[in-house]
């Protein structure tokens, strides 16, 4: 019987792999993939080692969920040391949880092995501290996009808009047109600044500033896509202070 291994390959730029996840994909025997790992990260693969894509990009899953706990058990039972490779961090919005919680119930050991997510690293890739004396002492990690049949209640977003002075949006690109208002309803002035990050961290980092009134308009008019990170709150005016230093 192996081992699986939930590694955490950070936000995309291989500088941020941690030595431990890449020794792990140097040595793997199977590695099974989600979409966003960067083309970087993956050379650091065995090459003699089974490459599986499981898939993960919004509307287009290579592999369903349970399929992908199957085929990690499978893989388990034949191979020594099976690494799950998972953008950012397993256990930040990544069904790490889950995961490891049906494999372990198979029988099968685990092991997690910590990356830096995305709502951290992208947001300093931007020149935005997610918490800063004159700014901000609290920020809050949320996802956007919430499972399908999930068993407990949607999220509180005017919970979410009075709990912190900054919000870290995961995967909402899609719905910004359904959680902005919620925000503002709950008290968020509409010129609250905002930025969405693509890519972040990698060569192709793209960036929209705006405020919690226009950012939907502007997405719209520049046809910003994901995978994105939206940071929301007076953090995002820092950039502007910087600005002098990098010129």
């Amino acid at each position: 019987m192996g081992k699986v291994y939930l590694v955490g390959a950070g936000p995309g730029d291989p500088g941020l792999m941690t030595i431990r996840g890449k020794s792990l994909l140097e040595h793997c025997d199977v590695a099974i993939y989600d979409a966003l790992v960067s083309p970087e990260i993956l050379a650091m693969i065995n090459p003699l080692a089974e490459k599986i894509n499981a898939g993960k990009r919004r509307g287009n899953h290579s592999l369903l969920q349970s399929q992908t706990t199957e085929l990690l058990i499978t893989k388990a039972q034949e191979q020594a040391v099976v690494v799950r490779l998972k953008g950012g961090d397993p256990f930040i919005f990544g069904r790490g949880g889950e995961e490891m919680a049906d494999l372990l119930a198979a029988g099968i050991e685990v092991e997690v092995v910590p990356g830096i997510t995305s709502g951290i690293a992208v947001p300093a890739y931007a020149q935005i501290p997610l918490t800063h004396r004159d700014y901000s002492s609290s920020v809050t990690f949320v996802t956007g996009h919430e499972a399908a049949g999930r068993y407990s209640p949607k999220i509180n977003w005017q919970a979410i808009a009075t709990g912190s002075e900054t919000i870290v949006i995961y995967m909402g690109l899609h719905n910004l047109p359904e959680i902005i208002p919620q925000l503002i309803n709950a008290g968020l002035a509409i010129d609250t600044p905002m930025i969405l990050i693509r890519q972040g961290t990698c060569a192709d980092q793209a960036e929209l500033v705006g405020t919690l009134g226009d950012m939907i308009e502007k997405v719209h008019d520049s046809e910003f896509q994901p995978p994105a990170i939206a940071v929301i709150g007076n953090v995002v005016k820092f950039r502007d202070t910087l600005a002098p230093l990098f010129s």
